[in-house]
């Protein structure tokens, strides 16, 4: 990766991680899921409001670190006005950049800003800290009520937990 590269994804992750957009509970929101990082502490409730086949507003709310919440105040931005099949999409293109896999078919939104996030596979155990909020979003878009975990069989948090009201400064 070139320094300019880095220097550049340094400076998103942080600016997302410190002041995170669309960080709220959405009260027009028809679909909602949770999930939890174990490994890190990450517990995130992301947010759609969904009408027909398209993400009209998008939030989350929770605690993590830096990568977690950075991702999913970009992944927000990315989602409004999407339908469900390009949000899929930017779901598997996400995953795949991360992951260095290329699974993802061709075409569908590009990741635009999105791409900032490759430098998280040079770190492979802040992989699920960047993905957390996605799997959840996929949830929520399919309406699974289940608590996402990134551990198979782990326990998720209780949900009677109070939920931060800011996002902390955090970095695991």
């Amino acid at each position: 990766m070139s320094s300019d590269l880095r220097d550049l994804y340094q400076e998103m992750i942080l600016d997302h991680g410190k002041r995170p957009r669309n960080f709220r509970a959405l009260a027009k929101a028809n679909r909602r899921a949770e999930g939890y990082n174990p490994l890190c502490g990450d517990r995130e409730t992301v947010y759609l409001e969904v009408e027909g086949d398209r993400v009209v507003d998008a939030a989350f709310e929770g605690a993590g670190c830096a990568i977690s919440t950075a991702s999913a105040s970009m992944m927000t931005e990315a989602l409004k006005g999407k339908s469900r099949a390009e949000a899929e999409t930017l779901f598997e293109k996400f995953r795949d950049l991360i992951t260095g896999e290329t699974k993802a078919a061709a075409g569908g939104p590009p990741l635009g800003k999105l791409e900032v996030f490759s430098g998280v596979r040079e770190y492979p155990v802040r992989i699920k800290c960047a993905t957390l909020p996605w799997h959840t979003m996929r949830s929520a878009l399919h309406g699974d009520a289940a608590m996402i975990s990134t551990e198979d069989g782990a326990e998720a948090s209780p949900k009677d937990e109070p939920r931060p009201t800011t996002p902390p400064a955090r970095v695991c």
